[in-house]
């Protein structure tokens, strides 16, 4: 028995076996071909390995998923069956001299190449497709395992060193029922993700994958940080009893289905769910979610090769307007950079990312990327109630200059034939602290805010929230940070305008009453959080909560605020 600790990031207990997720490097070795006959040999048993492997896959994920979702492994067996990309494969190595792994890959990039310059969306899919199975192929040429999210088929609780987004937003949560990391903190991405799908995880341990094996025996415990590598019966009697005990209150909770979001005295809030795709549309349904109070784009953009077109970006935001049935969402366009790269746009390297080139400053230089979103957004607009949020905008010329390229694309939208929704609300995310101390300016241009507390917390402390280092100074209670909240919402009360909050802050129970108390009017969290936040906020008074906001403001530390919500409201 072996006992980790690290950082409860979603919570929940999870038991299972774990499936051990490796980062993979390969490199091409560019060696002229040795014996032709033994390359070639290698490169068919590589294609034949990795049949067996996707017709296994994909008898799996149509028997437990059903067709529809096997029908990305379908189109990779085609691709491994592909007589002309065998065919360039074989000419590469004889009449160009290349080994194996050398002629494969460069076979492979001139057909994504080529699929990628179509203007046709089932063709750069193909050129995905290519891509993944590739790296499949040369795996197996190169003897290095290949281990991908997609190759899961059973239920697993996944360790690795870290889960980037794009991995995190593949998951299926049918089979991973539980997330382990070696990096990582409560705001990271995959942390946020996790509790987006309502998988019990715990990052930062440090040494997960070093100390677990595969196919060990695993508790995780979301709440505590606390992981048990091959845990004695006691242990497993215990947390099993935990788990039971978990699925009972889950039950109790969805009762809550249904009822308002409302005080014990009549003060009415909504609650939003935060989003990263039209996946996640399932659970903020099963969770009853009032709203979507932050669709993250970014991940329409992540994991390929490629920008997404405006007809694919139309697509996605048509089918979360369309489900939700006109209960408000909020749209907030592209968010990069700081922690989120995209490859194939050539980001330079900062010595400040998070600080630099991204979000709205992004989109603002790189108008043609900016301008396609927009074009798909307004497009999507009629088919449900769209709100668009601009992110980290840090002065009104910002704000003004995205209305303005909006304001343009609605112009020859409607001129090309198109019709528009005349009643989206603009809004921006505050995230920056020279927005909230301007937000009284704000205020008379935007149609709401949304608080960031992710990055406004970060910003105000000077600390940045993926630095272990100075984590203890990211302190979401501190009456700095709870003066800038009562500001921004103070200064949209004045002028009619409705505030929301979409960062972490808004799911936690010890900052709801806080923010409850000073007339916050939307909530927007992780859709596993809602129905508890639900039943949090049905059992406070709001004039109670006004009382108490008002004395923390006027403490000074984070450590008293917390010490003294927890009194008056956690039991």
């Amino acid at each position: 028995m072996k006992e980790l600790k690290g950082i409860g990031a979603s919570k929940g207990v999870s038991i299972g076996k774990a499936f051990i997720l490796k980062d993979l490097n390969l490199t091409i070795p560019v060696e002229p071909l040795g014996d032709l006959e033994t390359e070639m040999s290698r490169f068919h048993e590589a294609i034949n390995q990795s049949t067996i492997d996707l017709e296994k896959i994909e008898a799996h994920v149509e028997k437990e998923m059903g067709s529809e979702h096997a029908k990305i492994f379908k189109a990779h067996l085609l691709v491994l069956k592909d007589p002309e990309l065998i065919k360039a494969v074989e000419s590469n190595m004889k009449e160009n001299n290349m080994n194996a792994a050398n002629a494969l890959n460069e076979a492979a990039n001139k057909f994504i190449t080529l699929f990628e310059s179509m203007d046709n969306a089932y063709m750069k899919e193909r050129a995905a497709d290519i891509h993944d199975v590739s790296k499949r192929v040369l795996s197996y040429i190169l003897e290095e395992p290949l281990v991908t999210t997609s190759d899961i088929t059973e239920e697993v609780i996944l360790i690795g060193h870290d889960l980037l987004p794009s991995d995190t937003a593949q998951l299926n949560k049918d089979f991973v029922k539980g997330i382990v990391t070696d990096i990582g903190g409560r705001t990271s991405h995959s942390a946020i993700m996790s509790r987006s799908m309502g998988i019990p995880a715990n990052v930062g341990t440090s040494t997960a994958t070093k100390d677990i094996q595969p196919e060990s025996t695993v508790i995780l415990d979301g709440e505590t940080g606390v992981v048990i590598v091959e845990p004695d019966e006691e242990q497993l009697a215990f947390y099993q009893n935990k788990l039971d005990e978990e699925q009972k209150k889950e039950k109790e909770l969805k009762k809550l289905v249904g009822q308002e979001s409302s005080s014990k005295d009549g003060r009415q809030v909504e609650l939003a769910a935060n989003i990263g795709s039209p996946k996640d549309l399932e659970n903020i349904i099963e969770n009853d979610a009032e709203g979507i109070g932050l669709f993250r784009t970014e991940f329409l953009y992540m994991d390929r090769e490629q920008l997404p077109s405006e007809e694919e970006q139309f697509e996605s935001y048509k089918e979360v307007l369309s489900t939700m049935q006109n209960k408000p969402v909020v749209i907030r366009t592209l968010d990069v950079g700081g922690d989120k790269d995209l490859p194939y746009l050539d980001l330079p390297d900062e010595l400040n990312p998070f600080l630099g080139f991204r979000a709205i400053r992004l989109c603002l230089e790189k108008e043609d990327i900016f301008r396609t979103q927009l074009r798909a957004l307004l497009r999507a607009s009629t088919h449900g109630n769209l709100k668009i949020m601009f992110p980290m905008v840090a002065t009104l010329e910002e704000y003004r200059s995205a209305k303005q390229l909006l304001e343009e694309e609605k112009v020859k939208l409607i001129e090309e034939g198109y019709q528009v929704s005349e009643t989206i609300e603009i809004g921006i995310m505050v995230e920056i602290p020279s927005t909230a101390i301007l937000a009284d300016q704000f205020a008379k241009e935007v149609d709401f805010f949304s608080i960031g507390t992710n990055d406004l917390i970060q910003y105000t402390l000077a600390a940045d929230r993926m630095n272990e280092t100075v984590s203890h100074l990211y302190q979401p209670y501190h009456p700095a940070v709870l003066r800038l909240i009562k500001q921004v919402i103070d200064a949209a009360h004045a002028e009619n305008k409705w505030v929301g909050m979409c960062g972490e802050m808004a799911g936690d129970e010890i900052a709801v009453p806080i923010l409850l108390g000073l007339g916050l009017d939307e909530f927007s969290m992780s859709a596993s959080s809602i129905l508890e936040a639900r039943k949090q906020i049905r059992s406070l008074s709001f004039e109670d909560t006004a009382n108490i906001s008002s004395k923390v403001l006027s403490m000074s530390t984070n450590e008293e605020v917390e010490r003294f919500i927890k009194q008056k409201f956690i039991h």
